[in-house]
Protein backbone atom coordinates (compact mmCIF):
# COMPACT_ATOMS: atom_id res chain seq x y z
CA UNK A 1 0.00 0.00 0.00
CA UNK A 2 2.86 2.39 0.81
CA UNK A 3 4.37 2.01 -2.65
CA UNK A 4 1.41 3.73 -4.22
CA UNK A 5 1.47 4.68 -7.90
CA UNK A 6 3.52 7.85 -8.37
CA UNK A 7 0.77 9.44 -10.49
CA UNK A 8 -1.61 9.15 -7.54
CA UNK A 9 0.99 10.77 -5.29
CA UNK A 10 1.36 13.75 -7.62
CA UNK A 11 -2.41 14.14 -7.92
CA UNK A 12 -2.56 14.08 -4.14
CA UNK A 13 0.01 16.89 -3.89
CA UNK A 14 -1.28 18.90 -6.86
CA UNK A 15 -4.83 18.86 -5.54
CA UNK A 16 -3.60 20.40 -2.33
CA UNK A 17 -2.36 23.55 -4.06
CA UNK A 18 -5.77 25.09 -4.64
CA UNK A 19 -7.96 23.06 -2.35
CA UNK A 20 -6.95 23.13 1.30
CA UNK A 21 -10.63 22.98 2.22
CA UNK A 22 -10.88 19.62 0.43
CA UNK A 23 -7.58 18.35 1.75
CA UNK A 24 -8.26 19.13 5.39
CA UNK A 25 -12.06 19.22 5.21
CA UNK A 26 -13.74 21.83 7.38
CA UNK A 27 -11.53 21.24 10.40
CA UNK A 28 -10.27 24.83 10.39
CA UNK A 29 -13.69 26.48 10.29
CA UNK A 30 -13.48 27.23 14.00
CA UNK A 31 -13.79 25.73 17.44
CA UNK A 32 -17.43 24.74 17.28
CA UNK A 33 -19.01 23.14 20.27
CA UNK A 34 -20.59 19.69 20.02
CA UNK A 35 -23.74 21.23 21.50
CA UNK A 36 -24.20 23.02 18.16
CA UNK A 37 -25.29 19.67 16.72
CA UNK A 38 -28.18 17.54 17.93
CA UNK A 39 -27.62 14.02 19.24
CA UNK A 40 -23.85 14.47 19.48
CA UNK A 41 -23.54 14.03 23.23
CA UNK A 42 -23.07 10.27 23.14
CA UNK A 43 -19.69 10.73 21.47
CA UNK A 44 -18.48 13.72 23.48
CA UNK A 45 -14.98 13.41 24.84
CA UNK A 46 -14.25 10.28 22.82
CA UNK A 47 -16.82 8.13 24.59
CA UNK A 48 -18.33 5.39 22.43
CA UNK A 49 -21.89 4.20 22.40
CA UNK A 50 -22.53 0.45 22.43
CA UNK A 51 -25.90 0.75 20.69
CA UNK A 52 -26.30 -1.65 17.80
CA UNK A 53 -27.78 0.00 14.75
CA UNK A 54 -28.71 -3.24 13.02
CA UNK A 55 -32.38 -2.63 13.71
CA UNK A 56 -32.28 0.71 11.89
CA UNK A 57 -33.22 0.72 8.27
CA UNK A 58 -36.24 -1.58 8.33
CA UNK A 59 -37.89 0.99 6.12
CA UNK A 60 -36.76 4.04 4.18
CA UNK A 61 -37.81 6.50 6.90
CA UNK A 62 -35.74 4.78 9.57
CA UNK A 63 -32.85 4.50 7.17
CA UNK A 64 -32.99 8.20 6.37
CA UNK A 65 -33.04 9.03 10.08
CA UNK A 66 -30.03 6.78 10.71
CA UNK A 67 -27.89 8.42 8.02
CA UNK A 68 -28.87 11.90 9.11
CA UNK A 69 -27.84 11.10 12.66
CA UNK A 70 -24.51 9.63 11.53
CA UNK A 71 -23.79 12.73 9.48
CA UNK A 72 -24.53 15.00 12.43
CA UNK A 73 -22.33 12.91 14.73
CA UNK A 74 -19.51 12.93 12.20
CA UNK A 75 -19.66 16.69 11.69
CA UNK A 76 -19.84 17.36 15.44
CA UNK A 77 -16.78 15.18 16.08
CA UNK A 78 -14.78 16.74 13.24
CA UNK A 79 -15.64 20.29 14.26
CA UNK A 80 -14.45 19.81 17.84
CA UNK A 81 -10.82 20.92 17.84
CA UNK A 82 -8.26 22.38 20.20
CA UNK A 83 -5.59 25.05 19.82
CA UNK A 84 -2.89 22.35 19.79
CA UNK A 85 -4.59 20.48 16.94
CA UNK A 86 -5.13 23.70 14.98
CA UNK A 87 -1.46 24.64 15.34
CA UNK A 88 -0.22 21.22 14.21
CA UNK A 89 -2.74 21.15 11.36
CA UNK A 90 -1.40 24.43 10.01
CA UNK A 91 2.19 23.18 10.29
CA UNK A 92 1.21 20.03 8.37
CA UNK A 93 -0.31 22.16 5.62
CA UNK A 94 2.92 24.12 5.29
CA UNK A 95 4.99 20.91 5.24
CA UNK A 96 2.86 19.43 2.44
CA UNK A 97 3.07 22.64 0.42
CA UNK A 98 6.84 22.65 0.76
CA UNK A 99 7.08 19.03 -0.38
CA UNK A 100 4.95 19.83 -3.40
CA UNK A 101 6.97 22.92 -4.36
CA UNK A 102 10.30 21.10 -4.15
CA UNK A 103 9.07 17.78 -5.53
CA UNK A 104 8.97 14.38 -3.87
CA UNK A 105 11.95 12.10 -4.42
CA UNK A 106 11.78 8.43 -3.53
CA UNK A 107 14.77 7.13 -1.51
CA UNK A 108 13.59 3.54 -1.18
CA UNK A 109 15.73 0.60 -2.26
CA UNK A 110 13.48 0.32 -5.29
CA UNK A 111 12.58 3.97 -5.90
CA UNK A 112 9.30 4.83 -7.59
CA UNK A 113 9.25 7.68 -10.09
CA UNK A 114 7.65 10.68 -8.45
CA UNK A 115 7.88 9.18 -4.95
CA UNK A 116 5.78 6.86 -2.80
CA UNK A 117 3.49 7.25 0.20
CA UNK A 118 6.19 6.07 2.60
CA UNK A 119 8.65 8.71 1.42
CA UNK A 120 5.92 11.35 1.63
CA UNK A 121 5.43 10.48 5.30
CA UNK A 122 9.17 10.76 5.89
CA UNK A 123 9.39 14.16 4.19
CA UNK A 124 6.44 15.58 6.12
CA UNK A 125 7.75 14.19 9.41
CA UNK A 126 11.19 15.68 8.79
CA UNK A 127 9.75 19.13 8.13
CA UNK A 128 7.55 18.97 11.21
CA UNK A 129 10.57 18.10 13.32
CA UNK A 130 12.45 21.04 11.80
CA UNK A 131 9.48 23.19 12.85
CA UNK A 132 9.98 22.08 16.46
CA UNK A 133 7.46 19.24 16.78
CA UNK A 134 8.23 15.84 18.28
CA UNK A 135 7.03 14.00 15.17
CA UNK A 136 7.76 10.31 14.61
CA UNK A 137 6.71 7.62 12.17
CA UNK A 138 4.59 4.98 13.91
CA UNK A 139 4.22 1.46 12.57
CA UNK A 140 1.40 -0.50 14.17
CA UNK A 141 1.21 -4.28 13.95
CA UNK A 142 -1.42 -6.69 15.19
CA UNK A 143 -1.87 -10.44 15.14
CA UNK A 144 -4.80 -12.32 13.70
CA UNK A 145 -7.53 -13.75 15.88
CA UNK A 146 -10.97 -15.27 15.39
CA UNK A 147 -12.38 -11.85 14.49
CA UNK A 148 -9.79 -10.03 12.38
CA UNK A 149 -6.73 -10.90 10.25
CA UNK A 150 -3.21 -9.73 11.02
CA UNK A 151 -2.00 -6.47 9.56
CA UNK A 152 0.21 -3.42 9.86
CA UNK A 153 -0.10 0.30 9.19
CA UNK A 154 2.11 3.39 9.22
CA UNK A 155 1.15 6.93 10.20
CA UNK A 156 2.65 10.02 11.83
CA UNK A 157 2.28 11.03 15.44
CA UNK A 158 3.21 14.14 17.41
CA UNK A 159 3.47 14.17 21.19
CA UNK A 160 2.77 17.63 22.59
CA UNK A 161 3.73 18.30 26.21
CA UNK A 162 3.36 22.07 26.27
CA UNK A 163 0.99 23.68 28.72
CA UNK A 164 -1.38 20.76 29.22
CA UNK A 165 -2.75 20.06 32.68
CA UNK A 166 -3.67 16.54 31.60
CA UNK A 167 -0.13 15.67 30.56
CA UNK A 168 1.05 14.91 27.05
CA UNK A 169 -1.30 15.09 24.07
CA UNK A 170 -0.92 12.62 21.22
CA UNK A 171 -1.92 13.92 17.80
CA UNK A 172 -2.26 11.53 14.86
CA UNK A 173 -1.48 12.66 11.30
CA UNK A 174 -2.94 10.38 8.60
CA UNK A 175 -2.11 11.56 5.09
CA UNK A 176 -4.74 9.43 3.35
CA UNK A 177 -7.51 9.31 5.93
CA UNK A 178 -10.54 9.31 3.63
CA UNK A 179 -9.13 6.47 1.52
CA UNK A 180 -8.97 4.23 4.59
CA UNK A 181 -12.79 4.13 4.75
CA UNK A 182 -13.79 4.23 1.08
CA UNK A 183 -15.71 1.23 -0.30
CA UNK A 184 -16.20 0.65 -4.02
CA UNK A 185 -19.62 -0.93 -3.42
CA UNK A 186 -20.74 1.49 -0.76
CA UNK A 187 -24.23 2.95 -0.93
CA UNK A 188 -24.87 6.55 -1.93
CA UNK A 189 -25.56 7.40 1.71
CA UNK A 190 -22.26 5.88 2.82
CA UNK A 191 -20.30 7.60 0.05
CA UNK A 192 -21.85 10.92 1.00
CA UNK A 193 -20.77 10.36 4.60
CA UNK A 194 -17.22 9.50 3.55
CA UNK A 195 -17.15 12.60 1.37
CA UNK A 196 -17.34 14.71 4.53
CA UNK A 197 -14.02 13.35 5.76
CA UNK A 198 -10.83 15.34 5.18
CA UNK A 199 -8.18 13.82 2.95
CA UNK A 200 -5.60 14.53 5.67
CA UNK A 201 -6.56 13.91 9.29
CA UNK A 202 -4.77 15.83 12.03
CA UNK A 203 -6.28 15.32 15.46
CA UNK A 204 -6.06 13.79 18.90
CA UNK A 205 -6.23 10.02 19.32
CA UNK A 206 -9.40 10.32 21.41
CA UNK A 207 -11.20 12.12 18.58
CA UNK A 208 -10.00 9.53 16.09
CA UNK A 209 -11.54 6.74 18.20
CA UNK A 210 -14.93 8.44 17.98
CA UNK A 211 -14.63 8.92 14.21
CA UNK A 212 -13.74 5.26 13.68
CA UNK A 213 -16.76 4.17 15.74
CA UNK A 214 -19.11 6.33 13.68
CA UNK A 215 -17.67 5.25 10.33
CA UNK A 216 -17.56 1.54 11.16
CA UNK A 217 -21.17 1.66 12.37
CA UNK A 218 -22.12 3.26 9.06
CA UNK A 219 -20.15 0.65 7.09
CA UNK A 220 -21.92 -2.17 8.96
CA UNK A 221 -25.31 -0.63 8.22
CA UNK A 222 -24.40 -0.14 4.57
CA UNK A 223 -23.35 -3.77 4.10
CA UNK A 224 -26.45 -5.07 5.87
CA UNK A 225 -28.82 -2.98 3.77
CA UNK A 226 -27.14 -4.21 0.60
CA UNK A 227 -27.18 -7.80 1.90
CA UNK A 228 -23.42 -8.07 1.45
CA UNK A 229 -20.79 -9.68 3.65
CA UNK A 230 -18.65 -7.19 5.57
CA UNK A 231 -14.96 -8.03 5.26
CA UNK A 232 -13.04 -8.42 8.54
CA UNK A 233 -10.70 -5.60 7.48
CA UNK A 234 -13.73 -3.26 7.66
CA UNK A 235 -14.60 -4.15 11.23
CA UNK A 236 -14.29 -1.76 14.13
CA UNK A 237 -11.53 -3.72 15.89
CA UNK A 238 -9.42 -3.90 12.73
CA UNK A 239 -9.71 -0.16 12.05
CA UNK A 240 -8.95 0.67 15.68
CA UNK A 241 -5.81 -1.46 15.53
CA UNK A 242 -4.42 0.70 12.72
CA UNK A 243 -4.00 3.75 14.95
CA UNK A 244 -4.53 2.48 18.50
CA UNK A 245 -2.79 -0.88 18.59
CA UNK A 246 0.76 -1.78 19.57
CA UNK A 247 3.12 0.39 17.54
CA UNK A 248 6.81 0.95 17.01
CA UNK A 249 7.83 4.61 17.06
CA UNK A 250 10.77 5.54 14.83
CA UNK A 251 12.38 8.97 14.79
CA UNK A 252 12.92 10.54 11.39
CA UNK A 253 16.66 10.84 12.01
CA UNK A 254 17.02 7.10 12.59
CA UNK A 255 15.04 6.29 9.47
CA UNK A 256 17.27 8.53 7.33
CA UNK A 257 20.46 7.07 8.84
CA UNK A 258 19.36 3.53 8.15
CA UNK A 259 18.56 4.43 4.57
CA UNK A 260 22.03 5.84 3.99
CA UNK A 261 23.67 2.81 5.59
CA UNK A 262 21.67 0.49 3.37
CA UNK A 263 22.97 2.35 0.34
CA UNK A 264 26.62 2.14 1.49
CA UNK A 265 26.66 -1.59 2.25
CA UNK A 266 28.86 -3.38 -0.29
CA UNK A 267 28.22 -7.00 -1.25
CA UNK A 268 30.59 -9.53 0.31
CA UNK A 269 33.13 -10.90 -2.20
CA UNK A 270 32.63 -14.52 -3.12
CA UNK A 271 35.68 -16.69 -3.58
CA UNK A 272 35.86 -19.19 -6.39
CA UNK A 273 37.53 -22.57 -6.01
CA UNK A 274 39.67 -21.56 -9.01
CA UNK A 275 41.38 -19.01 -6.74
CA UNK A 276 41.45 -21.20 -3.67
CA UNK A 277 45.24 -21.25 -3.33
CA UNK A 278 45.64 -17.52 -3.92
CA UNK A 279 43.08 -16.47 -1.32
CA UNK A 280 44.38 -19.09 1.07
CA UNK A 281 47.92 -17.77 0.96
CA UNK A 282 46.74 -14.18 1.41
CA UNK A 283 44.49 -14.95 4.36
CA UNK A 284 46.55 -17.37 6.40
CA UNK A 285 49.96 -17.63 4.78
CA UNK A 286 49.72 -21.42 5.09
CA UNK A 287 47.91 -22.30 1.88
CA UNK A 288 44.52 -22.64 3.59
CA UNK A 289 41.93 -19.86 3.69
CA UNK A 290 40.21 -18.95 6.92
CA UNK A 291 36.81 -19.07 5.15
CA UNK A 292 35.94 -19.87 1.58
CA UNK A 293 32.62 -19.39 -0.18
CA UNK A 294 32.08 -22.01 -2.85
CA UNK A 295 30.21 -20.93 -6.00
Amino acid sequence: MDRQNSDDIMKFLDGMASSDDVLFGFLDEGNHSPEDYPDSGSFAGGEESDMDNDAAGCNSEESKTFWNEQEQLLQATLYRTSSVETKIRQATKEALKEVRSKGLQCVCRRPATGGCRSCLRGEVASRLRDAGYDCVICKSKWRSNHEIPAGEHEYLEIVDKSGSKKGEIRVVIELSFRAEFEMARGSDEYKRLIGILPEVYVGKTERLKSLIKILCTAAKKCMKDRKMHMGPWRKHKYMQAKWHGTCERKSVMLVDTETEEDKSVMPKPRVSMLNYGIYGNLSSGMGRPAAVAVV
